[in-house]
């Protein structure tokens, strides 16, 4: 038992579980991290990073077969024949939809950090006092205050680019230097701009290092190049990842143990302790079952997992879930809206082009029910939006030879593209649970899945149509044309709930430190301690969140609290 007990036990690698390792490994605890997928390694495991699309098979473009085999995965952006060893594949760890949901998973060390699309925003005072004004969903237990000097430190490690803008709906962060927007889009942002008091167009925040500092090269991590590869895994840690930059840096102070291939099984009560003592794992390949013990555990397995790790986690004390007095576990599950988009050309700005890619957007801050409400639904959403020449090699013509070749040589009109991220409200309807029949390969039930869209969503994606219509027109836009993909939740990649914080015991699981009410030595900072959505990418409040969070953990063992 001796060679299993550690201070720390992190469950998961990705954006928070690197976040939890680094913080816990730098103050000094023995922390194991548990991973349910295979080791990867930076620069060592990127097989694709510098290949060329000639270099693939089927030049970077998915089988028919693999397409008919796995249609979930297929339905993600990012996931291509340069990419695909970084996602999960349908039949790898299947679960139950009760209702459409495209349930995008990467297992391997560094999780979805590896492919996530690194659009960093920090949260409003409004997004965090949402709720409680609102009545939507519980009151969160912690404000804009109690998060912003967490915001600074994680930004400050990461590498945040960004322009300073002074905007209360959207706080300034400690940025690096911003990319730029090309000459379209900045006449589309001046327009919008000057037409509207309460919207700005400002250029999109992104983990993207556009002038390293001394801390970004201490972790061995170089310039973005903008190559546009970045789900390959980027050779030059110009992009935030866990395995370019936390878990290195964890494993450097020498108290870090990581442990791949090791599927979580489920949380561990002492009942004669009274308290969480460690987790049962079962190894991927193997399927041999060990236990590992720790004074405090950081649950940090992705949104779903977390919920399912913790339903699994039955005990005499808790029948129905670790920390599950309030019944509300795998309950309020929300996610992102991103169904609207609109597309428009631009007249005009023939004779000029821009050079090389950028890695983020145009991005206007949410502007609907901010600070009272005031629409015929609840909340809002943010807006993106790019624009750029339809690029060589298509023009309209059909032919061959000289004249052919040359109209082939023109970059073609100007293309705006513009869509949303909308919130969804938290409801008690939208839940995940386990089948009570099914179990996947390793013994454990499988999730089921109910979430679902409702009225709200489709009224937000109204005002959306209706308003980026709007703002397009008065930028001069022209053959504006919008779209509903009608796609299924969970495309957005941004599942949010289930372990959700609040002030109340009763209708919560976690307090204001991401402890679990009823399992105080237990921490859950991944995305289902988020009581709400907000409009904005989520992915840095997870860090905020873990950072503060492993703080107050360290803290309360030190007073002997967690023992």
């Amino acid at each position: 038992m001796k060679s299993n007990e550690f201070d720390a036990i992190v469950v998961g690698s990705g954006i928070s579980g690197g976040w939890a390792a680094k913080e816990l490994c730098e103050k000094g605890l023995k922390t194991l991290v548990l991973e349910r997928g295979r080791d990867v390694q930076h620069l060592k495991d990127y097989p694709t990073m510098t290949a060329s699309v000639w270099d693939m098979p089927h030049r970077n473009q998915i089988p028919r077969e693999d397409k008919v085999k796995n249609p979930v995965v297929n339905r993600c952006y990012a996931y291509k024949e340069d990419t695909e060893h970084f996602f999960v594949k349908d039949s790898d760890h299947p679960y139950i939809q009760e209702k459409p949901f495209d349930w995008i998973r990467g297992y391997q060390v560094g999780g979805k950090s590896l492919i996530w699309a690194r659009q960093t925003q920090r949260w409003s005072a409004y997004d965090f006092e949402g709720p409680g004004r609102d009545g939507f969903a519980v009151d969160w237990p912690i404000r804009y205050e109690d998060v912003a000097p967490w915001y600074s430190y994680v930004e400050r490690f990461v590498g945040i680019s960004g322009s300073y803008e002074g905007l209360d709906t959207l706080p300034d962060g400690e940025f690096l230097p911003a990319w730029e927007m090309n000459c379209v889009e900045k006449e589309i942002q001046q327009r919008v701009n000057q037409a509207y008091q309460d919207r700005k167009f400002i250029i999109g925040r992104c983990a993207h290092l556009t002038q390293p500092k001394e801390q970004h090269l201490a972790q061995g991590r170089g310039q973005c190049m903008a190559r546009n590869q970045c789900y390959r895994g980027c050779p030059f840690g110009g992009y935030f990842s866990s395995n370019s930059s936390t878990l290195p840096w964890a494993a450097k102070t020498g108290n870090l143990t990581l442990r791949p291939d090791s599927v979580v099984h489920s949380v561990i009560w002492d009942e004669e302790k009274g308290k969480a003592v460690g987790v049962k794992v079962i190894d991927r390949i193997t399927k041999e079952e060990k236990d590992y013990f720790a004074k405090i555990i950081f649950l940090n397995a992705s949104a779903l997992n977390t919920n399912l790790i913790l339903m699994n986690s039955t005990s005499r004390r808790f029948p129905e879930g670790l920390g599950n007095e309030s019944g509300v576990l795998g309950k309020y599950i929300a996610f992102h809206n991103y169904r609207g988009t609109i597309s428009a050309k631009y007249e005009g700005f023939e004779d000029q082009y821009y050079f090389g890619r950028r890695p983020t957007a145009v991005m206007m801050p949410n502007f609907r029910n901010v600070k009272k409400q005031e629409m015929d639904f609840l909340r809002g959403y943010m807006t993106f939006y790019s624009a750029g020449r339809s690029g060589f090699g298509h023009a309209d013509v059909r032919g061959f030879g000289a004249e052919f070749k040359k109209a082939n040589t023109q970059p073609g009109p100007w293309n705006v593209f513009m869509m949303m991220q909308g919130e969804t409200i938290p409801k008690e309807s939208n839940q995940v649970s386990l089948s009570k029949d099914q179990k996947d390969e390793w013994g454990i039930p499988l999730l089921q899945v109910s979430v679902d869209y409702d009225e709200n969503d489709e009224k937000i994606l109204q005002d959306f149509h209706q308003q980026g219509e709007e703002m397009l027109e008065k930028a001069g836009c022209v053959n504006i044309r919008k779209s509903d993909s009608k796609q299924a939740p969970g495309l957005d990649i941004h599942e949010m709930g289930g372990v959700r914080m609040g002030r109340d015991p009763q209708t919560s699981l976690l307090n204001e430190f991401n402890q679990m009410h009823h399992a105080p030595n237990v921490f859950v900072t991944d995305g289902a301690c988020m009581t709400s959505t907000g409009t904005q990418n989520p992915s840095i409040t997870y860090m905020a969140l873990t950072a503060r969070a492993v703080d107050h953990a360290v803290k309360e063992l030190k007073k002997g609290n967690l023992s």
